[in-house]
């Protein structure tokens, strides 16, 4: 049955499927942007004596690697982690070590249990997270003691409570990657 679309062109009710391919640009490129825009992002906010925003670029990593496995290779934690040893303000080279252990400790996880929920991924992410922002604590010379679990803290749970956004966000940006265009 044909169909008039926007009252121009005919189409049956396939039509919009058929001959279209994925923007390469889109595919490969969305994924690695949004993580480099979200370890920009944090450099615009005013800066406070406690740290309250979240580490957006490792939670955009996290999240692009538990909703599709196999688009960012375990190797991409190296220089996605240099980018952000950038403009994080910690010692260069923590992100490239952490970015890079946690893409390799999802792997070890995915192959341990492929069998993945909501739960486990929020979990999953929760470790990851909470590891990342005491290591890095750690390595940027600040001392183990109370004063420094009370300023991370706040900063661990609205990372923890922002999570499920994040994921939402990848979810529509892999929509957005995988839109299809007319191939000439």
């Amino acid at each position: 049955m044909k169909t008039e679309y926007r009252g121009t062109a005919r189409r049956d009710e396939y039509g919009s499927r058929i001959n279209r391919q994925h923007s390469p640009l889109l595919a490969y490129g969305i994924p690695y942007a949004s993580i480099l825009l979200g370890s920009f992002l944090p450099t615009l906010v005013i800066a406070s004596a406690v740290p309250l925003v979240p580490p957006l670029g490792l939670m955009l990593l996290v999240g692009w690697r538990l909703a599709r496995p196999g688009i960012l290779p375990v190797w991409a934690g190296f220089p996605l982690g240099m980018f952000d040893d950038l403009f994080s303000g910690f010692p260069f080279g923590s992100a490239i070590l952490l970015w890079s252990m946690a893409m390799i400790a999802i792997e070890a996880i995915e192959a341990r249990f492929p069998w993945r929920g909501f739960l486990q991924d929020w979990l999953t992410a929760a470790v990851i997270l909470a590891a990342y922002m005491f290591v890095s604590t750690i390595m940027s010379g600040g001392k183990v003691g109370g004063a420094m679990i009370a300023a991370f803290t706040p900063q661990l749970l609205l990372s923890l409570l922002l999570f499920p956004i994040i994921t939402r966000i990848v979810a529509r940006l892999d929509r957005l990657r995988l839109m299809r265009v007319r191939s000439i």
